[in-house]
């Protein structure tokens, strides 16, 4: 009784677990587009993405360049996740040049022997 209820109690596990077991395909990406639309939208492009690994970290400047022309220059930084032979570049914070705006954002960014992916859109 108690080897059946276990073989149960852990079919019961794996199938709920099994979506949560499918993992990204990171490799699989298309290439990091310059320009890129924000994730924040409102027709906001993101240019100059270039990523580098250092210390743990993925940094890089940008520019985010609204419809109306005007481009703000800013700088973010990514936790460095080794991740499928690579580097996943996740858990987003970016600041502004100037220091006057900041936060976090959903954008990721895979590197794997130097050609660097985004999300599919």
């Amino acid at each position: 009784m108690t080897t059946r209820w276990m073989r149960a109690a852990a079919l019961v596990g794996l199938m709920a677990a099994g979506p949560a077991l499918a993992a990204e395909d990171y490799g699989a990406w298309p290439l990091l587009r310059d320009p890129f639309p924000s994730t924040g939208g409102g027709g906001v492009m993101i240019g100059g993405y270039d990523p580098i690994v250092a210390d743990g970290r993925c940094r890089t400047a940008f520019t985010a360049t609204l419809p109306d022309g005007a481009v703000y220059r800013n700088r973010a930084e990514f936790d460095a996740v080794p991740a499928q032979g690579g580097i996943l570049c996740t858990n987003g914070r970016w600041r502004s040049e100037d220091g006057s705006a900041e936060g976090t954002t959903p954008f990721r960014v895979f590197i794997r022997d130097g050609v660097k992916r985004m999300p599919p859109d």
